[in-house]
């Protein structure tokens, strides 16, 4: 599966835009995606291993927060992930 890194964070993954990464959940994904890019779990997860609230995460066009599974949803090798961190600011 691709994932699809945001700008800020490809510091962390030798500044590669998408990555692909084996797995059969999005959590499983994701798990193995800070294996090979260690320094990005500490941007993407809470020291308690939760997915950290400013982190949105989409597997293909559906934000995974609001599938029936969430993290624990399927996925393929055909499916993509996409991070996107919320952006706050403005006048």
């Amino acid at each position: 599966m691709n994932i699809h890194i945001p700008t800020p964070l490809r510091a962390y993954t030798g500044g590669k835009e998408t990555v692909s990464i084996p797995g059969t959940t999005v959590s499983a994904a994701f798990q193995q995606l800070t294996v090979s890019f260690p320094e990005l779990k500490e941007h993407l997860f809470t020291p308690e291993g939760k997915l950290r609230s400013f982190v949105n995460v989409y597997l293909n066009d559906d934000d995974i927060r609001y599938l029936p599974s969430k993290e624990e949803t399927a996925v393929t090798d055909a499916d993509e992930l996409t991070i996107i961190p919320s952006i706050a600011g403005g006048c």
